[in-house]
């Protein structure tokens, strides 16, 4: 009998110490181009993190268009925080009660640890001569850009067009509208996310020009024989591109989760975090680490979303919903 009861006791030991030592599981939900910089921030922060509080943490993460992930986290995918590619995805997160409307409060720059601008990638030596934006709408340019309706990075280009018609010598929407109308007809492949579409001009080798994040543009130039291969053009003007993050209030409340997705996104303001930032070719919004890489990120003319769209609310509504001015210049005819 005493051995029967001993078994039982060293398998509950066991079972017990399992749980007790068990990694905490962590899902981060993403937007494409954030693979490689979240794979070794998840590495750099759990270091910290065992160090600070000794808890083990299972991260995960998830990653697609920016669009696309809002809606599966709306539908159910049970993420602990949102790193989307703007605001407005995780507005519409807050707008079913899964995060807090006052999320942009929470974190420093209204929760955008760090930024982006959209870029030209080119093959070596330019060779239909694209240096703006303008340009992209000559015939015969072959352009390659994801879609407005499931990305993040999309809708910031078309943005950007848009911004950049607006602010020409006489610009007014209407001549916003048929730059940008000219524009998508120009487009060969229209893929679901920003990483899709670097895919396809890198790598199937098709197009004259990839609109891009810069921090995708400077990826495709630093690794393997990309140098050589292409360029990156700075437009004359560009948009002020803010990724955003919160924390998945519901799932965080459900799953014990808080403390370690508040860490978890303070730790992109540190100094450590904002460093890998700018190594993963994200602009970072600390001063020091700015002047650090200060030479890796040229200086360009940039407008906001709030200065010229009356923010992303507003330009939600006017271009991309169901109907919207995207939808209707689709459907024109060149």
């Amino acid at each position: 009998m005493n051995k029967i009861l001993s078994t039982v006791l060293l398998a509950w030991l066991g079972t017990s110490a399992s749980v007790v030592y068990a990694a905490t599981s962590f899902l981060n939900v993403s937007y494409d181009p954030t693979r490689e910089f979240y794979q070794e921030y998840n590495k750099s922060f759990g270091e910290y993190w065992k160090k600070r509080t000794g808890q083990d943490v299972d991260f995960k993460q998830s990653h697609g268009g920016s669009g696309k992930q809002a809606r599966a986290v709306i539908d159910g995918l049970q993420a602990d925080v949102v790193t989307l590619a703007l605001a407005n995805d995780i507005d519409e997160i807050a707008n079913v009660g899964l995060i807090k409307k006052n999320w942009q409060k929470e974190f420093p720059h209204n929760s955008a640890p760090y930024t982006s601008t959209i870029v030209f990638l080119v093959r070596k030596g330019n060779p239909k001569q694209i240096k703006d934006w303008n340009d992209l709408t000559k015939p015969g340019v072959e352009i390659i850009t994801p879609n407005p309706k499931t990305g993040g990075a999309p809708r910031w280009i078309y943005l950007a067009a848009w911004g950049y018609a607006l602010k020409q010598p006489g610009g007014n929407d209407a001549k916003a509208r048929e730059l940008v109308k000219k524009l998508y007809h120009n487009v060969k492949v229209l893929d679901s996310g920003a990483r899709g579409s670097l895919t396809t001009f890198a790598e199937r080798g098709i197009g004259d020009v990839l609109l891009s994040w810069e921090n995708e543009a400077l990826l495709a130039t630093q690794q393997g024989s990309g140098k050589e291969q292409y360029e990156i053009i700075y437009p004359s003007i560009s948009i002020l591109a803010e990724p955003s993050v919160a924390i998945v209030d519901k799932t965080v409340d459900k799953d014990g989760n808080r403390n370690l997705a508040k860490g978890y996104l303070n730790y992109l303001y540190s100094p450590l975090g904002q460093d890998l930032a700018a190594k993963y070719n994200f602009r970072p919004r600390d001063a020091k680490a700015a002047a650090k890489y200060a030479g890796k990120f040229p200086k360009i003319k940039l407008f906001t979303i709030g200065d010229v769209f009356g923010g992303w609310a507003k330009a939600q509504k006017t271009h991309f919903v169901n109907g919207a001015i995207y939808d209707q210049i689709s459907a024109e005819k060149p």
